[in-house]
């Protein structure tokens, strides 16, 4: 039996990724850094794209999910894990522990994006944007007023253990979720709600549910990639997850062609590095962002970064 090239492409990424990992220290610092932020980046834009590209819906929430999954991997490995591992874990318990708070921190943002996607998701463009939006600044004034999280000081104390490995194989398996999820006999679901909801409903789909599945596959990678964020930065801030970060992602996603993962993954790398290279006027950034919005939708409405092969959508 031939092994199937998606699962081969995925195997070999992950392998990729670990081996970097053990000559990581030979990377500047600051290199890396920029690295792992563009690690994080792709996992959210692919994942929030499964939602706003292929599904066809509009959620503006995408950084409550990654808030969920900061702060309970956070607990896991802060609060949890001790009790598990010890102190000081050796290098194969520390991982486990790692992998196993990711997880947790992950499903928590799952079960979060299932909450509020059923009640949501039967509404359709601009009152489903405000709907993801309010709930999104619900969870971060939730965690926001949480003292024993740190409250709006943030909490602190979180151990390094976000590597190159880590991201890069939640960026290759988020790639291959997604990728093989649409292209699969299921996944022609997504696609046609995205095409038209009406006719899929007329049609005997149940379009709610499509929307309802994308919505919490799409929260539980952006509660992975909280998680890598907050063993990265060492420390996690509730301002971090506001309305401008969900906005940053959806940029990521308009970017990159709505529906395309190439071009999203793309587009993530550009806008990660573009604010290194702007650093002398960061202030500006968003200036930056807006303006670009506005020159695509009036421009480029598919993206500049749309490509397609094929008959699957990439």
């Amino acid at each position: 039996m031939r092994f199937p090239r998606q699962h081969l492409a995925l195997l070999l990424g992950v392998a990729a990724a670990f081996g970097i990992s053990h000559f990581s220290d030979r990377i500047d610092a600051y290199l890396l850094d920029v690295a792992l932020g563009i690690g994080i980046n792709l996992i959210l834009a692919v994942s929030l794209n499964l939602v706003n590209g292929h599904t066809g819906q509009f959620s503006l929430g995408h950084a409550g999910f990654m808030a969920v999954g900061a702060y309970l991997s956070a607990v896991g490995t802060v609060f949890i894990g001790p009790h598990f591992v010890g102190e000081s874990p050796g290098v194969f318990a520390q991982n486990l522990l790692f992998f196993g708070a990711l997880v947790f921190g992950g499903l928590c943002a799952a079960v979060a994006g299932l909450l509020v996607g059923i009640p949501s998701l039967r509404l359709r463009g601009d009152y489903l944007a405000l709907v993801t939006l309010g709930f999104g600044e619900i969870i971060r004034v939730v965690f926001q007023n949480i003292e024993a999280l740190g409250g709006a000081l943030g909490f602190i104390g979180v151990p390094a253990y976000t590597d190159f490995g880590w991201t890069y194989g939640f960026v290759a398996l988020t790639v291959f979720t997604v990728s093989c999820l649409v292209n699969s006999t299921y996944g022609r679901g997504f696609l046609a709600t995205h095409d038209d909801e009406i006719a899929s409903a007329s049609i005997g789909l149940d379009t709610t549910r499509y929307k309802i599945v994308a919505f919490t596959i799409g929260a539980f990678f952006a509660g992975v990639a909280g998680g890598l964020f907050a063993h990265l930065k060492l420390s996690i801030d509730p301002r971090g997850f506001d309305f401008t970060r969900s906005i940053e992602i959806v940029v990521m996603v308009i970017l990159g062609g709505m529906g395309n993962t190439l071009g999203v993954i793309l587009a993530a790398v550009v806008l990660t590095i573009l604010p290194e290279v702007l650093r002398p006027i960061a202030e500006y950034r968003m200036v930056l962002y807006s303006f670009l919005l506005i020159v695509l939708m009036i421009a480029r409405p598919q993206g500049l970064l749309n490509f397609r092969f094929g008959k699957n959508r990439i």
